[in-house]
């Protein structure tokens, strides 16, 4: 479809963090944007001081008054939101997020991230670099990039788009990269595809879009599952292929690293993000900038400037007798390598960490890895299951999953309850970890430290 000659939008779940990058673009491009939530955020607050009309109730008068041309739903709206089921009944031009980000990207050279961890890091790093090397980019990141405050960027002209290539409800699918990178294939969103195997299947057939002479960079890890591919390039946090770190360290509170791109060495790039997993993404992100002809003093400069994405890593207080760090992660691997970063940067300091499940499916289908991963920390906090966009499955809750844990520092605490029981706890390091709507309790836990504990 044709989306230039479009004056009136409405998007159903516009505070999603894809959702609402979508309608900054065709805010930017003067079109009339309105949306629906299903409750306020910081996110949608945002939205409204630029322009965009946010409401959070369902309001089928109001959508008669304003009449959309378009409507951009995501998968996470319920089947039963009445207006989903008023625009359905009365034959609207209904659409995925994913199918309307597919025509925008496919006109440009696109830049495409998947996989199942790090996507949003390594988006977000490509359009760092680039926009320190002057190339005119439209970036969808998955996340608040915390060097643009946005999760969209967009310069007139732009040559370029950076898109997240998210896997879920085979999203990725409707894209047509020029440059593709799969950072990890783990197994996840079993509710959507039954098995590892085919969420494997999925990500090959992603690599198959790839546009003619188009280029694949893939992750070491998981070279076996594109043996065929032909025109490939692998990178790894530190074993030698065509892209990789080397002479690892930590100073002062910073990771340091050689950067290794084919034959040519950048050294001694001081990264502020920490962990192994990072400086991984980094190294990808610098294996796009280097195969579109960026300077090596424009890389370093960049990765040195890098100052990361909210909720990813993200260090709120970092004093001599406390630590606070709030982060995304909410997959068993994604635990595994937050936690391990924590630990190499405080070694000296005991971890604790509220982990909130996301997803009773989720929970259920790794539960034991889950288990394995949180046992890394020193204290565990546990909330009850954010269930997202799902009903209960019976025997799935947090207290099921803390009795798999193998610990003698672990607890099931209500959020409502979450304050009382740190006051009660001396902690050196706290991690906030989930998906879930934890992210709500972030900025309370870092007043009260600040004030009161």
């Amino acid at each position: 479809m044709n989306l230039n000659n479009l004056q009136n939008i409405y998007f159903l779940g516009i505070g999603g963090i894809g959702m609402s990058a979508l309608a900054r673009y065709f805010h930017a491009k003067g079109v009339f944007v309105s949306g629906y939530d299903k409750t306020p955020t910081e996110l949608t607050q945002k939205l409204i001081e630029e322009g965009i009309e946010v409401r959070y109730n369902e309001n089928i008068e109001l959508i008669k008054k304003n009449n959309p041309e378009l409507i951009i739903y995501t998968p996470a709206i319920s089947a039963s939101n009445k207006e989903l089921k008023y625009f359905q009944e009365n034959n609207f031009i209904i659409k995925k997020r994913s199918e309307i980000l597919g025509i925008i990207c496919n006109e440009k050279f696109l830049i495409a991230v998947a996989g199942t961890h790090g996507k949003t890091s390594i988006s977000s790093i490509i359009t760092h670099i680039l926009k320190c090397g002057g190339k005119k980019i439209t970036a969808f990141v998955g996340g608040i990039s915390k060097n643009y405050n946005s999760n969209f960027v967009n310069d007139k002209n732009s040559e370029i788009v950076i898109a997240e290539a998210d896997e879920f409800d085979r999203s990725f699918l409707t894209l047509n990269p020029d440059i593709a990178i799969i950072s990890s294939v783990d197994a996840d969103h079993l509710d959507i595809y039954g098995s590892g195997e085919k969420l494997e299947e999925s990500f090959v057939l992603f690599s198959d879009n790839i546009k003619k002479d188009g280029k694949l960079i893939i992750n070491k890890n998981i070279q076996q599952i594109f043996s065929h591919k032909k025109n490939k390039f692998l990178y790894s946090v530190n074993e030698k292929e065509d892209f990789f770190a080397s002479n690892i360290k930590i100073e002062n509170g910073k990771f340091i690293f050689d950067l290794n791109l084919e034959n040519e060495i950048i050294r001694e790039i001081k990264f502020k993000i920490p962990g192994d997993h990072n400086i991984e993404n980094a190294v990808a992100a610098s294996a796009v900038a280097y195969i579109l002809g960026t300077e090596n003093h424009i890389i370093k400069k960049a990765l040195e400037s890098y100052k990361g994405v909210k909720r990813r890593f993200d260090i709120k207080i970092n004093r001599d007798d406390f630590v606070f760090i709030d982060d995304y992660a909410h997959h068993p691997e994604e635990l595994k390598s937050t936690i391990k970063a924590a630990k190499e940067l405080f070694p000296d300091k005991k971890i604790s960490g509220i982990f909130q499940p996301h997803l009773y499916s989720r929970t259920r289908d790794f539960a034991d890895d889950f288990a394995r991963s949180l046992e890394l920390l020193d204290e565990i906090i546990l909330l009850d299951i954010y269930p997202a966009r799902e009903k209960p499955i019976y025997g799935v809750n947090s207290k099921m999953l803390l009795e798999k844990i193998n610990s003698g520092n672990k607890i099931l605490c209500k959020r409502n309850d979450l304050i009382t029981e740190l006051k009660k706890r001396k902690i050196e390091v706290l991690l906030t970890l989930g998906a879930g709507d934890i992210d709500k309790l972030v900025q309370t836990i870092k007043d009260e430290y600040e004030k009161n504990i």
